[in-house]
This record gives structure tokens, C-alpha cells and sequence, in this order.
């Protein structure tokens, strides 16, 4: 996505995003030291700080529900009734959630009343006049109803799969429609039982398809019942109140009361103290570095290695200080690490080039250029100089001066195995000298 296009606002989902970040770590939760079970929230985090990270927006909110939906409910009190109980984990996941949020300065929005669909939907709807394209963050299939040239669904990948980005042509060829609105008549047909709404008797997904082809609406289905034969006709005419009711439900309201001032949407720069304060309750370590690198005010370039794309990012201040550092506290001032780094030849004055490399292909390049050498030096980022305590947040390689190559390593145990195993024989080449400070650490 061209992130020189500055009318675009992003709005986020918050609960399906957080139980989607919940259910995809269930096998394996996060868990501090005192057994608090952070899954949803560094769920969500993760995915909120990679979305900054590659789409660099320039207008952000997340979206809450709040309270229960009377919009819906007052016409159908069983509307999610059927649901189970909130997971332990996803209360405690969203104050933390919001502490984060206001820590970076991201507008939190949610309407008594009203479903966070329904607020999304105005906000796109009145965004879109004002010449916005708004990227609805989010995997609910419910939002295909919105979708427009200007409005589009944006779907992040799971464990760092690829994102879908569905617009209206996405739209009509997954449903096989001639309108995305038309997704509201394909829900009150087939009814949707994630939240409890009736659908008509007997009319499942393809049988929806095969009536929006020959109907287009369920209006003028069950005007044309006629059409129908045997137990289909008898069921569509019996639940025929139920679907128009249905309809009603599955209908996203673009007239919530909430208004659309674009200057509230700036994505600003977080408080980087306040967000340390709640990663450091949490134990979340490594993604604080994650954070900064986001936001960090830096002009990308590319290079090609054998024929691989590595990004090559110019040093900011804060980053030059701390490659002068060595082994560093990641979440050190710069006024503290400017003090650390002071002498008399600067970073400025030498030129560099310094490489992150962040994909598995380009990391094997890099190991086979490093195996070519003689003398390598490399070091490591931890979060701590106590080795019993200590985790490994990055490696970097240098074998010439003023080149040197940086690898970050994920918050999951598996995905940093998976990356030693791409280094380890660097590691295990015994004819190759490698250069470490404080080694036996």
C-alpha cells in the first residue's frame, strides 16, 4: 500500500481482533511469572504495532463495544444469546488493552447501544464524503456489506501469514453477487448462528447464493415464492417474518451518533514511558523494540543481496547511539545513552551502512556470505546482563568496517529456534574466528 497517501484511516475492530489474538496462541498461551495469561493482549498488540509498522497510517482508531446492543436487542432479545461466556483471559485482556492505546495516543471510540460494526460503519460512511479510504481491520465477514471503492476490508494474517485486502470486486466474486450490499440479503437468508440470528428455515449458505442469483434480495424472494417447490416453498413462506427481521439484524447502521473530525484520527507519536510502564507489568520485552522501530522517523531504502531485497534503514539518532553501545539496555533514554556513547569520533563522521535483515531467504544469504569470510565479529541483544534472567532479543553480524547486519528475533520461542537453526553453522564452522565482547555471557 502506498503510504504516501495521506487520506487513509484505519479503523480497528478491538474484539475481534483480541479474540482472534487470543484463539490463535490457546495452544500455547503466554504467561508471566506470576501466571497471568497475556495471549490476548500481546495478540492484539502485536498485530496493532505490525499494522503501523508495514502500512505507516496517518489516521487510526480502535473501536470497542459498549454495553449491550439495544439497537438489536429491542427488536430481538435473543440477539447473541446464544453466546458462551467471555474467556477469564479477554476480561483482563482489555484494560490493559486500553492503557496501551492511550499510552499511544490512539483514540479508543465505542457508542452506548450500539455495536462496534455500527460505529465503524458511520465513521467509514461519513469519511468516505470527507475523501477518505478507510481499511476496516478486521475478520468478521459481517463488514463485506460496507465495502465500496473508497471502503475496504483488511484482513491481518495469522502468524505472519500475508494480509487480505478485500474490495468490492474481492467482495462480489467471494459471494458471487452483483453488490456488495447484497451481503446483508445473503445473511438474513442463511441466518448467522455466531450471533444468533434466524436466517430462513432451511436456507443454508449455497441455497442463499442460488436465491441472490435468480432474486437478488430476499424481498423480492419472498415475493416470488411461487417459484419455489415442496418442503423449501413451505418453510421459505412459513419463516418469512423471521427473515425480513433478520435483515434488519444483519444490517450495519451507518447513522450511529458519533461524528467524524479527521484531525482526532492523527496517528501521533506514543508516550514511549507509559507504554514501558504497562510492557514491563506484563513481561511483554521484546515488543517494545517492536514499537519503536514503528514509529521510529526513519527514510527506507532497499538493496539487493544475491538477488534478495533486504531493507536498509538510515540510522536515526536514538538507533546510532545505541549500535555504538554494544550490549545495551533496550529501553534506555537517549539522553542516558548519548551519555554512555560520548567520544570524540562520532557515527556521523564514518560512513555505514547497517543492514536489517528480518526474512528467513535473506538470512541464509547472509549466512553464506558470512561463511566465505575469515573473521567475523558478533554480538547480541538481551533484555538483561543476568544470564539466568536474560532473553534474546537480536544478533548482529559485522565482518568489514562500517557494514554490519542486524537480525531481531521474535517474541515466540519457536519462531527463534527456527532463526538459530538458519545461523548454526556459522556457529559450528570451526575454521571461522569469531569476534564477541563479554563472550562468555
Amino acid at each position: 500500500m502506498d503510504a504516501t497517501q495521506d487520506k487513509r484511516l484505519f479503523l480497528i475492530d478491538a474484539y475481534a481482533m483480541i479474540f482472534r489474538g487470543y484463539y490463535a496462541l490457546i495452544r500455547n498461551p503466554r504467561l508471566t511469572s506470576k501466571g497471568l495469561d497475556t495471549s490476548a493482549i500481546f495478540g492484539f498488540t502485536n498485530s496493532l504495532i505490525e499494522l503501523i509498522r508495514r502500512e505507516k497510517p496517518t489516521h487510526l482508531a480502535v473501536v470497542f463495544d459498549v454495553g449491550q446492543a439495544s439497537v438489536r436487542t429491542d427488536d430481538f432479545s435473543e440477539y447473541k444469546a446464544n453466546r458462551s461466556e467471555t474467556p477469564e483471559a479477554i476480561k483482563i485482556a482489555v484494560p490493559y488493552i486500553h492503557k496501551i492505546l492511550e499510552a499511544m495516543h490512539i483514540p479508543i471510540l465505542g457508542v452506548e447501544g450500539y455495536e462496534a460494526d455500527d460505529v465503524i460503519g458511520t465513521i467509514a460512511c461519513k469519511a468516505e464524503k470527507e475523501g477518505y479510504t478507510t481499511f476496516m481491520v478486521t475478520p468478521d465477514k459481517d463488514f463485506a456489506q460496507l465495502v465500496t471503492d473508497k471502503i475496504k476490508i483488511y484482513k491481518p494474517g495469522l502468524k505472519g501469514g500475508d494480509i487480505e485486502i478485500l474490495g468490492v470486486e474481492e467482495v462480489k466474486a467471494k459471494y458471487e453477487i452483483e453488490d456488495p450490499k447484497q451481503v446483508i440479503d445473503f445473511l438474513a437468508m442463511m441466518g448467522d448462528a455466531v450471533d444468533n440470528i434466524p436466517g430462513l428455515e432451511g436456507v443454508g449458505e449455497k441455497t442463499a447464493m442460488k436465491f441472490l442469483k435468480e432474486f437478488r434480495s430476499i424481498e423480492n424472494l419472498l415475493a416470488n415464492t411461487d417459484q419455489l417447490k415442496g418442503k423449501l416453498k413451505e418453510k421459505v413462506e412459513a419463516s418469512a417474518e423471521r427473515g425480513i427481521l433478520s435483515k434488519k439484524l444483519a444490517t450495519i447502521i451507518c447513522d450511529a451518533p458519533i461524528e467524524f473530525h479527521q484531525e482526532q484520527y492523527d496517528l501521533e507519536t506514543p508516550d514511549f514511558e507509559k507504554v514501558k510502564e504497562v510492557f514491563d507489568e506484563i513481561e511483554f520485552r521484546r515488543l517494545y523494540e517492536n514499537l519503536y522501530r514503528a514509529f521510529a522517523p526513519a527514510t527506507v531504502t532497499t538493496t539487493v543481496v544475491a538477488e534478495v531485497e533486504v531493507t536498509v534503514t538510515e540510522t536515526t539518532p536514538q538507533q546510532k547511539v545505541a549500535q555504538a553501545v554494544g550490549q545495551l539496555d533496550l529501553f534506555a533514554t537517549y539522553e542516558e545513552l548519548e551519555q554512555a556513547t560520548s567520544t570524540k569520533s562520532t557515527i556521523e563522521q564514518n560512513d555505514h551502512l547497517y543492514q536489517f535483515v528480518d526474512n528467513p531467504k535473506a538470512q541464509k544469504i547472509l549466512v553464506d556470505n558470512l561463511l566465505k569470510e575469515q573473521v567475523v565479529c558478533f554480538d547480541t541483544e538481551t533484555t538483561s546482563l543476568n544470564e539466568l534472567e536474560a532473553e534474546l532479543v537480536g544478533m548482529s553480524f559485522s565482518y568489514k568496517k562500517g557494514l554490519a547486519y542486524y537480525i531481531p528475533l521474535s517474541e515466540d520461542q519457536g519462531e527463534v529456534l527456527q532463526t538459530l537453526e538458519i545461523f548454526r553453522p556459522f556457529f559450528e564452522k570451526e575454521d571461522l574466528l569469531k569476534v564477541a565482547h563479554n563472550l562468555k555471557f
